[in-house]
């Protein structure tokens, strides 16, 4: 049981403890009353009284009980996630990000659009899912078979000075040349770049999103070909304002130079193995 005090203007719970809790015992077994007892104790007799009819089984009051509940409760009133606050919002994230497969970076965008302002960072949309908290339980595999939904589809990302044996694309530029204003977000007109593949393997949706805004265009592809994926951006950014698209290592971004001369920006891989 806990005791309002008050000091000020501040206002703060003192739990009743063990040494408290077996007065209270030893006094009312002498007849004493709630009254009596809360001014040998500097505690409300109302505070007393609780305490009492609450550990009381069977007519008998005792003070270990008491002290056990009071610890079991401590134990499950630690501070909330903030999905597990809001539910309206968790399940909208949930929709989107199992229904839509949309990315934890989209739904922060998206949310921040409806809202405003931040309501969930991307990491924390990240963290819930790799937790388990979006977990369908009608897929055979559980929170990994919910962790491959996301854009990487949950495969193992390897250490960067792992050497790499699969064939590999020509890399001009790192984006650790990359503008300031581009690893900043602090401009409209720097674009990641990604695909989709489709179920069956052959189409793709090729994805850009706006480093800044979050905005995000999608056009879909008949086959995942370095030609057409190459082909399907430079149609998405053509009437949009572009400084830099920073696409990942796959092989669909082989003719990246071909996208460079075409809309006259540079093009920027990440390190192997690493996302943007």
């Amino acid at each position: 049981m806990n005791e309002l005090v008050t000091k000020g203007n501040l206002m703060s719970y003192h739990h009743f403890t063990i040494d408290e809790r077996e007065s209270i015992l030893i006094y009312r077994s002498q007849g004493l009353n709630f009254s009596l007892i809360g001014k040998l104790l500097h505690r409300h007799p109302s505070s007393i009284s609780r305490e009492w009819k609450r550990h009381t089984e069977s007519g008998a009051y005792s003070p270990n009980h008491a002290q056990e509940s009071y610890h079991n409760a401590k134990s499950h009133c630690g501070r909330k996630r903030k999905l597990e606050i809001d539910h309206n919002l968790s399940n909208t994230i949930k929709h989107l990000f199992l229904d839509y497969q949309w990315s934890p970076e989209e739904i922060e965008g998206r949310l921040r659009l409806d809202y405003g302002k931040t309501v969930f960072s991307y990491q924390t949309i990240y963290r819930a899912i790799y937790r388990g908290d979006f977990e369908d339980k009608s897929l055979s595999h559980g929170a990994c078979g919910v962790i491959r939904k996301l854009r990487h589809r949950g495969k193992t990302r390897y250490t960067k000075d792992r050497v790499e044996n699969r064939g590999k694309i020509s890399i001009s530029h790192t984006i650790h040349e990359r503008p300031e204003e581009a690893n900043n977000r602090t401009r409209i007109g720097d674009w990641e770049a990604d695909t989709v593949a489709g179920k069956t393997g052959k189409s793709c949706l090729v994805t850009l999103t706006d480093r800044y805004s979050r905005f995000l265009k999608i056009k879909k592809v008949a086959v995942k070909k370095s030609k057409l994926v190459i082909e399907a951006i430079a149609y998405l950014l053509e009437p949009l304002t572009k400084y830099t698209v920073t696409p990942d290592r796959g092989k669909e971004f082989t003719y990246r130079q071909e996208l460079s001369d075409q809309l006259k920006i540079e093009v920027y891989f990440p390190a192997p193995h690493s996302p943007w």
